[in-house]
């Protein structure tokens, strides 16, 4: 039976004050093996490294884009090495890249904004590792863009890919968890991370979109910055977001 939105919102404010270890293992619970994490950036692996610890069974997918760093490919296989776990790698459709191309150019993005590129790239992609999954985990953090995942829950409805045919459940342990937080785990842990975040990139994404951030500046400003800060996503998670 698929849980109802009612009961996730009361799930939500229940687990809201709880351990993301306890809301992993709930999710574990509940899900597993219909359960996958969403890899790429140090909050995802901080979640992998907890999976691990906690034992139970879950995937572990990411997306690349065509356009990662080098040093984003070699974390994640550096991490698939040191939990010796598989991970399920999901490329963009060739045609639609291909025609994006074609008929706009490499960098398109910076004139025309970013989202139609992500589409192909990013979001088109998830829709896929998602479709045999009951539910799925993120690191998203509520203090990581104040202007769009400020309200993130620690449980939802996956509102964007979620279907008349099949409730996804969204699963955000991290979401009360500052970046101070994230890298204690990381170094207390001793979980692997990638070496661009010791070159000043904070938030990682697709290398045309990423630049370091400077002192002071929020982490999602090295992200899109030629574009407004309330469009600073992606659509992975758009669709669940205040403004999104």
């Amino acid at each position: 039976m698929p849980l109802e939105v009612e009961s996730l919102a009361e799930l939500a404010e229940a687990y809201v004050g709880r351990r993301p270890q306890e809301i992993l293992s709930w999710a574990l619970e509940e899900f597993s093996p219909d359960l996958g994490i969403s890899f790429s950036g140090a909050e995802d692996v901080v979640l992998v490294d907890m999976a691990a610890k906690l034992g139970g069974e879950v995937r572990v997918f990411s997306l690349d884009t065509g356009r990662l760093h080098p040093e984003t490919l070699r974390f994640i296989e550096r991490v698939r090495e040191h939990y010796e776990i598989p991970i399920e790698i999901y490329y963009p459709r060739p045609e639609a890249v291909e025609k994006l191309v074609r008929e706009k150019g490499l960098f398109s993005f910076y004139r025309d904004g970013h989202q139609e590129c992500c589409g192909i790239r990013k979001v088109e992609p998830l829709r896929r590792a998602l479709e045999p999954l009951r539910a799925w985990v993120t690191g998203q953090r509520r203090d990581q863009s104040p202007q769009t995942r400020a309200e993130v829950p620690v449980i939802q409805a996956d509102a964007a890919f979620s279907s008349a045919e099949r409730e996804l459940v969204k699963i955000n342990p991290l979401a009360r968890w500052t970046s101070r937080q994230v890298w204690a785990y990381i170094r207390e842990n001793s979980v692997p991370f990638n070496p661009l975040h010791e070159r000043g990139f904070i938030s990682i994404g697709c290398e045309p979109c990423t630049r370091p951030t400077l002192p002071g500046q929020h982490e999602r400003e090295g992200r899109w910055w030629w574009e407004d800060a309330t469009h600073k996503e992606c659509g992975l998670h758009a669709g669940n977001l205040r403004d999104g």
